[in-house]
């Protein structure tokens, strides 16, 4: 039978895997219908702190109840099981897109660089200790926004 502290205690990590799930779930949504960056920050926030709290509630848990979670009825171990299960569809979309976006991201930015440098010329010919001559294509600065 379940105890007062592992229900209190399942109920609790339930509400937040369950918000954590939103919050994925909404910056997924914000991502896919092109939202800009500046304007997730807020999300991302959110979903620091709870994946924080989180960690903590569970790891508190698992110090002063060990068994906690086998001391769940089984209604409430049926909808652990339910919010657990929603947090992990939710984070492996989230992380696909977000990969995804860090990708294109790259090569957005890897592509301006060799453009700059295409413009620029920015090349530079040293001797080698042997004598010979190597070109080094130095890294042009490239600012988003005024900064670098």
């Amino acid at each position: 039978m379940a105890s007062d502290t592992d229900t209190a205690t399942a109920t609790e990590v339930i509400a937040i895997m369950t918000s954590l799930s939103s919050v994925m779930r909404e910056e997924t949504q914000r991502l896919e219908t092109g939202t800009r960056a500046l304007d997730l920050a807020e999300l991302a926030s959110a979903k620091a702190r709870l994946v924080g709290t989180l960690e903590e509630r569970l790891a508190r848990a698992g110090r002063q109840a060990p068994g906690w979670s086998a001391g769940m009825d089984a209604p409430l171990r049926e909808t652990f099981a339910e919010a657990l299960g929603e947090l992990r569809a939710a984070s492996m979309v989230n992380a696909a897109l977000l990969e995804r976006h860090i990708e294109l991201s790259a090569d957005l930015m890897g592509a301006i660089s060799a453009e700059a440098k295409r413009l620029t010329g920015n090349r530079a010919y040293a001797y080698g200790a042997s004598g010979n001559l190597a070109r080094a294509d130095l890294t042009t600065p490239i600012s988003l926004n005024g900064e670098f």
